[in-house]
């Protein structure tokens, strides 16, 4: 994509009712987003889920009016703009349905170069929440993990203040524009976090934090970290709502399991009853499932079935395999083009089959 694409997926995105997948959509049907809107009008109509409002909107020049706006927002306020089809742009978010067309990044990290743990719970936080946040994010030290949340009273800041306290990055998940920091007694976190760290956003500047943002910000911290811990939560509100969409991106997702009685348990407690979340007391339980000490026990050999007939695709993710010692289902499916659920249910094939060992943390292992 040339260089004037940054403004055109501004300009594209600004479209009233256009959203996301359709964006997407139609770039992959034109090739480019300036193209997008050198594609005649007649064309545009045919295409799935753009219909002739959008196509006939498309047209309009106020839209490069507010792209203009935004483009200078950015690039006065030094803001990283980026788009679905960037190499940066987060490999876990990525394989998320609903994935953001663009992200608008501000701070000092890689997230794709790190292991990545969201954290989420009450704005009501208590003692025992405080202090498993405390003890957790000094156990976990040793891993250096980039611990993401939402910036939000109790547990939220609280993650970000203790990662900051162990010298971990961390990146907050903003449901408003990169104008304002909300709640705005966050702000002095939010410069540190800015120094070690960062934010991420897919709303324009001039966005408000109101209610329906924090739901569809609530989708990112989800899907760009490979677990989500739960430590508080009552039976209803903003942390269950990221607990089953992370279940609906196939992660891992844990709770942090209270006392009965203890309102803010309520929450945790159900997703663990209900087997939507793996009870976690320590980092042990973490490392465990996640796999990240996998390395250190030793996996004992199966015999490989001679003469297995398989498919192309199921090829495909054997050829992936084979070329390495294990593989994360995330890489796996990224590598082999494949959406989440149908590489998941490819491997599922491959164990019956014999030719695959599937490990924790959603890691697969060729059997040789």
């Amino acid at each position: 994509m040339n260089n004037d694409d940054p403004f055109y997926f501004l300009a594209l995105q600004s479209v009233d009712g256009i959203g996301d997948k359709n964006a997407r959509k139609l770039i992959d049907h034109c090739g480019t987003p300036k193209l997008v809107f050198e594609e005649k009008t007649h064309i545009l109509k045919k295409i799935k889920g753009v219909g002739s409002t959008i196509a006939r909107k498309l047209k309009s020049k106020q839209i490069f009016e507010r792209a203009e706006l935004e483009m200078a927002f950015i690039q006065a306020n030094n803001i990283d703009m980026i788009t679905y089809f960037d190499e940066s742009y987060p490999m876990k978010l990525k394989h998320c349905c609903d994935a953001p067309l663009l992200l608008f990044k501000k701070g000092n990290f890689n997230i794709n170069k790190q292991r990545i743990i969201s954290i989420v719970g009450t704005r009501l936080m208590t003692s025992y929440g405080e202090h498993f946040l405390k003890r957790f994010l000094d156990e976990i030290r040793e891993y250096n993990p980039i611990i993401v949340s939402g910036l939000a009273y109790g547990i939220d800041v609280c993650a970000h203040r203790e990662a900051l306290n162990n010298n971990l990055t961390t990146v907050g998940i903003l449901a408003h524009g990169l104008d304002r920091i909300y709640p705005k007694p966050h702000d002095l976190i939010a410069l540190r976090m800015e120094e070690f760290g960062g934010f991420y956003t897919e709303f324009w500047s001039g966005t408000h934090p109101e209610k329906e943002n924090f739901v569809k910000r609530n989708r990112i911290v989800a899907g760009i970290s490979e677990a989500t811990i739960v430590v508080e939560s009552a039976r209803k509100g903003g942390s269950l709502i990221t607990a089953e969409l992370a279940n609906s991106y196939h992660r891992d997702v844990f709770a942090v399991p209270g006392r009965t009685y203890d309102m803010y348990s309520l929450g945790c407690n159900m997703l663990i009853k209900s087997n939507k979340a793996a009870m976690i007391t320590s980092v042990k339980d973490l490392e465990y499932i996640l796999g990240w000490k996998t390395d250190r026990v030793k996996i004992k050999g199966v015999q490989k079935s001679l003469f297995i007939d398989l498919d192309p695709t199921e090829q495909l993710v054997m050829d992936h395999l084979n070329g390495t010692e294990k593989q994360l289902l995330d890489v796996l499916a990224l590598e082999c083009d494949l959406s989440i659920q149908k590489t998941v249910t490819i491997l599922l094939q491959l164990e019956l089959k014999g030719q695959v060992k599937s490990l924790p943390g959603k890691w697969y292992q060729s059997i040789a």
